[in-house]
């Protein structure tokens, strides 16, 4: 035993086959899981990234309401009614429906989300969209998101090209008159945003004064929680007054809870996790069996139970260090790959290290405590 060396590097590394398969299996567990809590949050911030540009502090909407895809209007004049409030500085009425976007380069038509407002500023945080508004007055403007998927075609680099974009949505010519950006999310692959008159022109299905969202603005300093209750408390039941903050949560928590997705996800990660345990306690056991005369021996020389026990979990927890390294590495690679493939919001985050790691930790010391079975009742005597 060379001094000062941990007894758990020590018995690691002497069977390097192993170590390095451990270490790989440790790495495809944290690649998985890193992979799974990266596509949940790119849905959540995808599917409330509209939601979290709206210059509001309270919204207004439906009680049917579902989620962005299964959406429910309500009368406008329930929008204008808050106005009644002291508290409230203004309101904006926000249309929301899918068309077919013809791609300029294709001819391929392609569904396309739709938003339409009245040209007003700081409806939105877009500053690309208040310089365009008397341009998207004009009959058939629109303006297009830049972080739209490659299937739109480059309308993008034509508009920096040409100055503008002339194609077709629902069959109506339109020209794209400005760029934002916001991306594309499991719900929508790209966005238009247009005038409340282009909106109902694209959308004939529509009628005016029927709209999805009300974005309401309070005055500085008031209490946006005091204010909804008061709001909720007058208006009649065909609309609901949530905050901002309220209604992305609720959004978020429709996604988790009412659609199978949110439950593939997480049980995307327990399994994960699972066959990461499963690798780790495999290697772990069998090192034991390995080196079951060099553990007898130190039960020999006065090692305790307790003792050996913490020299497997050491082992557990130096492969779980080592093997996440790799894993995260790579993960951030994938997350490159398939955020310039998707154009899907999905970025390596601090605190999404800061998850997986303490998981892959307790994952690698639970094998390491099953592996430790074995030894637990290996006498020196039977071994010698």
């Amino acid at each position: 035993m060379t001094a000062g060396v941990p007894v758990a590097w020590l018995l690691l590394i002497k069977l390097k086959g192993r170590f390095f398969a451990a270490i790989a299996g440790i790495a495809f567990a944290v690649i998985l899981a890193m992979m799974e809590l990266g596509f949940q949050e790119a849905l959540y911030a995808g599917i409330t990234q509209l939601y979290s540009h709206l210059n509001a502090d309270l919204i207004l909407i439906s009680p049917f309401y579902q989620c962005m895809v299964a959406r429910e209007t309500f009368p406008e004049r329930r929008l204008f009614q808050t106005l009644q409030s002291r508290q409230v500085d203004s309101v904006a009425s926000i249309y929301m429906d899918t068309a077919h976007w013809t791609n300029p380069v294709t001819r391929r038509d392609r569904f396309i989300f739709v938003i339409g407002f009245k040209p007003r500023p700081h409806v939105f945080d877009f500053p690309e969209v208040d310089q365009r508004l008397a341009q998207i007055a004009r009959p058939g403007a629109v303006l297009f998101d830049g972080g739209s998927r490659a299937e739109f075609g480059p309308i993008a680099t034509m508009f920096r090209d040409k100055g503008a974009v002339v194609t077709e949505l629902s069959r109506r010519r339109v020209e794209v008159v400005g760029l934002f950006n916001m991306g594309a999310s499991f719900a929508n692959s790209g966005h238009i945003i247009t005038s409340d008159t282009n909106f109902l022109q694209l959308a004939p299905a529509r009628r005016w004064g029927e709209v999805d969202v009300g974005a309401i603005r309070l005055k500085p300093g008031s209490d946006a929680a005091a204010v909804r209750s008061e709001l909720a408390s007058v208006l009649p039941p065909d609309v609901e007054v949530l905050t901002k903050q309220g209604f992305v949560e609720r959004e978020k928590n429709y996604w988790n809870t009412n659609l199978p997705i949110g439950f593939l996800f997480s049980a995307s990660l327990i399994i994960s996790l699972i066959v990461g345990a499963v690798i780790v306690y495999q290697i772990l056991h069998s090192g034991v069996s390995e080196h079951l005369s060099e553990y007898a021996t130190l039960k020999a020389i006065g090692y305790s139970d307790l003792r050996l026990f913490w020299i497997i979990i050491e082992e557990s927890l130096i492969l779980s260090v080592l093997g996440s390294i790799p894993g995260l590495l790579f993960a951030a690679v994938l997350y490159q790959a398939v955020h310039a493939a998707t154009a899907m919001p999905l970025r390596m985050e601090l605190s999404r290290v800061l998850t997986v790691y303490p998981l892959t930790a307790v994952m690698c010391a639970c094998a390491g405590a099953l592996a430790f079975r074995k030894l637990r009742g290996a006498d020196p005597a039977d071994v010698f």
